[in-house]
């Protein structure tokens, strides 16, 4: 409904919504209406902030009350790491304008009177948030989508979606067809069933949801008599549940382990307002929770039990956007926290169907974050995993242990046994960095809290802990720092077999990239050039490695993660006279790299080709034989040290490796892992996707100049990015030397103040252990970006002095690399 009134309000009226039933029935009806804006992601942050600032200005332009509550919204820690996760929140917060805050026990007593305060540390709240009436709502945004001439159809059933040799779409109902331009799906539970109409298989499975309503409550009757406020949402995060009042009792709602996935086939046909059995057994240490922080819910009696089904993605983010594979099928789907996130969704899906874009970095939520692999068993296992996890502390080194080690490249065993402790991108197995042999936490270590939710490392049966996740420099900081020494002082092996990997051939393939990236296309075999994926506006949109492996032959190389999103943007460009083809070699092609000052000595001793400047030169590339096997060697990396990266077929990866590792023993060889790598690539000030390269920026604002060519007379974006830096760029991304750093590192979104007054954030962060300083990068107004420039950043809430220096304090005349 929001995305129909959103298209409205950007001038759509012709615009058709289909309901198969009425406007509130699925989840709607028996949502608990909560509108939290608490959220670790700053794009997601703003979608809950804009969704929050709209619904009280429905009443006003459409004349329907939405029933918003603005009763606040208090959120209780009982452990260390609960208040470093809101200390590190309220630093988000605060560069997306949310207000938060700080409260005392006494305080929380203040406004909570039920409530008991034993064990509390602190509370966060944000006094604009609070609770709404779903079924108010919805009606409110019909009748605005109405007002604006878009058309809506209650009880009409979509049995059939097809598209057209010209992409448009014809959407067949029992009612008749509906000829369309574009088809959005918001189709909550049904999204699997209505993905299947157009072939895909949308990664969307709902669990089941429970929430108990009590009798009336004497002592909350009492306050209303007395007029008194109504006490505000009230979250046990710690314990996984939320409180609030309803009708003069109290309305509880757990997020239990065990809650069981549902409607995995879809709905029955005639589902409407649906609930299922309810499972109290499963909520019993919540209620008793609920009961000691709150002993007036156990003094009345339970008025309903509501257990309904809420739609779940893997990761518990919904998905917005355009479906892969499909031009102008849009997916709004997937919400788990529906109510608060509606408005925002919808108001960016709008602009992006109408104008090509959204405005705000929607990569947190893109649907092409996931990949084939996020199968039928998958989501059942990974949405059940999101939802026992909703109040979990959300640990920026958290790695969820659901439906893992599911895809592993050869040398997995062989890492593993080297001492990997691994990460997941994409459904990949990559080790996050290597535990010495032997290496075990005790539970003294963890220091764990005493509460429900005490989850601060993998949970892997059969298998030792070595990690502890934090807000703070961990147990495996030394570690890391080790491997970066050596990468530097040494030489390292890593496997990135996860980036996504594609082949651009045929005779219109050099014209066509360079219609498409920002940067000119190597014309030479064997160069190699980093190029961009800019949108009309000039902000970024992807990142390729571009290797010209053979006339007509291009090998693109980008981030893993982001796979299906990079290549689907190159597939729905193609052209359609077919000089151009696209072929897809992720999982054909493994990549080991091969870095640090004795690379060049350990390569050599593995293959006959000349490994001197003059004949292998930076950014350049090669057909080599490492032993027997073909790979193509790429003299580039993520870190600025000497090295190569090797692209193989995957099937010879072992070979690989193990030939390398044999060949670097008398060079002390090591793995490293990913952390290492995104330490000494902060060094360099080397840029990321979402983070200091977004939609958002202007790619001269990210500092990527070097990379574009205005010299050719188009590319996509150019004429966008000439009119942003014509009106003036409006930030400007800076390396900052963070000063007085003991145990907590910048990690991205901290907020960056001079003389108080914020005037940008973090975007990366962490520890330099060539350069022995703590580092940051952030975007700040133009006016402060001046080399020495003296900011603050706060960190976990604790301010920082922060300079603006030069950019790659490691090694800046890049003489490593060029070795």
């Amino acid at each position: 409904m929001s995305t129909l009134y959103h298209l409205a309000k950007l001038g759509w009226s012709d615009v058709v919504l289909v309901e198969r039933k009425e406007l509130t029935s699925g989840s709607t009806w028996h949502a608990a209406g909560l509108l939290p804006l608490f959220n670790l992601s700053y794009s997601v942050g703003k979608l809950h902030q804009y969704s929050v600032g709209l619904y009280p200005t429905l009443e006003e332009e459409t004349g329907l009350n939405v029933g918003f509550s603005r009763v606040s919204n208090i959120r209780l820690a009982n452990s260390k790491d609960r208040m470093d996760e809101y200390r590190y929140y309220a630093g988000v917060a605060k560069t997306i304008g949310v207000d938060v805050k700080w409260l005392t026990p006494e305080e929380v007593k203040e406004i909570w009177p039920l409530a008991e305060t034993d064990g509390i540390l602190g509370a966060i709240q944000h006094p604009d948030d609070g609770y709404i009436q779903p079924a108010d709502l919805t009606q409110a945004l019909a009748k605005g989508a109405r007002q604006l001439g878009a058309t809506i159809y209650r009880n009409t059933t979509v049995t059939g979606i097809t598209q057209k040799a010209n992409d448009e779409w014809v959407v067949t109902t029992d009612q008749g067809e509906i000829t369309c331009e574009h088809v959005v799906s918001a189709t909550g539970s049904f999204a699997r069933q209505t993905g299947a109409m157009v072939g895909l298989d949308i990664p969307v499975v709902p669990v089941e949801h429970q929430y108990i309503v009590t009798e009336q409550h004497p002592a909350i009757m009492e306050r209303r008599k007395q007029g008194l406020p109504e006490m505000g949402v009230l979250r046990e995060s710690d314990a996984s549940w939320y409180m609030r009042e309803e009708a003069g009792g109290l309305l509880l709602g757990p997020y239990e382990i065990g809650a069981p996935a549902c409607y995995v086939k879809g709905p029955a046909s005639n589902s409407e307002y649906e609930l299922f059995p309810d499972a109290l057994e499963r909520l019993e240490p919540y209620i008793l929770s609920a009961i000691a922080r709150v002993p007036a819910f156990g003094e009345v009696g339970v008025k309903k039990v509501y257990n309904g089904a809420i739609a779940y993605t893997p990761d518990g983010s919904p998905i917005v956007g355009p479906a892969w594979d499909r031009k102008n099928f849009w997916l709004n789907e997937g919400h788990s926290f529906g109510i608060t996130a509606a408005g925002g969704s919808g108001w960016q899906l709008a602009h992006w169907i109408v104008n090509g874009e959204p405005t705000i970095d929607m990569m947190g939520v893109d649907p092409r974050r996931f990949g084939d692999y996020a199968g039928e068993g998958y989501l059942i296992e990974k949405n059940e995993e999101a939802y026992a996890k909703v109040f979990s502390i959300h640990y920026p080194d958290e790695e969820r242990e659901a439906v893992r080690p599911l895809r592993r490249t050869p040398c997995y065993d062989r890492m593993k046994a080297l001492g990997a402790v691994f990460g997941s991108v994409f459904g990949w197995e990559r080790p996050n960095w290597f535990a010495p042999q032997g290496y075990e936490l005790t539970e003294a270590d963890l220091d764990k809290a005493d509460v429900i939710l005490n989850e601060n490392h993998p949970v892997v049966p059969g298998e030792a802990i070595r990690e502890k996740w934090s807000f703070r420099r961990s147990n495996y900081f030394e570690h890391v720092g080790a491997e970066c020494r050596h990468v530097t002082e040494k030489v390292g092996l890593q496997d990135m077999s996860a980036f996504a990997k594609c082949l651009i051939t045929g005779p219109g393939a050099e014209d066509w990239l360079n219609s498409l990236l920002s940067n000119t296309v190597p014309k030479k075999v064997g160069k190699v050039a980093l190029s961009y994926l800019l949108t009309d506006e000039g902000g970024v949109r992807a990142e390729f490695t571009v290797y010209k492996k053979a006339p007509q032959t291009y090998y693109l190389v980008s981030a893993g993660a982001l796979e299906r999103h990079d290549q689907d943007y190159l597939l729905k460009a193609l052209p359609n006279d077919g000089s151009v083809r696209f072929e897809r070699l992720t999982t054909a092609m493994g990549v080991l790299v091969l870095a640090g000052p004795k690379a060049r000595d350990v390569l050599a001793k593995v293959t006959r080709t000349d490994l001197s400047n003059e004949a292998f030169p930076w950014l350049t590339g090669q057909s080599i034989s490492i032993g027997g096997a073909k790979v193509d060697a790429l003299r580039v990396n993520f870190i600025g040290e000497l090295g190569w990266e090797f692209h193989h077929p995957i099937e010879m990866q072992n070979y690989i490796f193990d030939k390398l590792m044999e060949a670097g023993a008398e060079f002390d060889i090591k793995p490293f892992g990913i952390r290492a790598m995104t330490s000494m690539a902060l060094e360099k000030s080397y840029k990321l996707i979402p983070r200091e390269l977004s939609i958002e920026y202007a790619a001269l604002e990210s500092g990527l100049d070097r990379f574009i060519s205005f010299k050719k007379p188009a590319f996509k974006g150019r004429e966008g990015l000439l009119a942003r830096k014509e009106a003036g760029l409006k930030w400007k991304l800076v390396t900052l030397e963070v000063f007085g750093v003991t145990d907590a590192d910048a990690r991205g979104s901290e907020p960056i103040y001079r003389d108080g007054v914020l005037v940008g954030r973090a975007t990366s962060g962490g520890y330099g252990w060539r350069v022995g300083k703590s580092l940051a990068l952030a975007m700040v107004a133009p006016e402060h970006g001046a080399l020495g420039t003296e900011l603050e950043i706060s960190i976990l809430g604790k301010g920082h002095k922060a300079v603006v220096i030069p950019d790659s304090p490691f090694d800046p005349e890049n003489h490593a690399l060029r070795s």
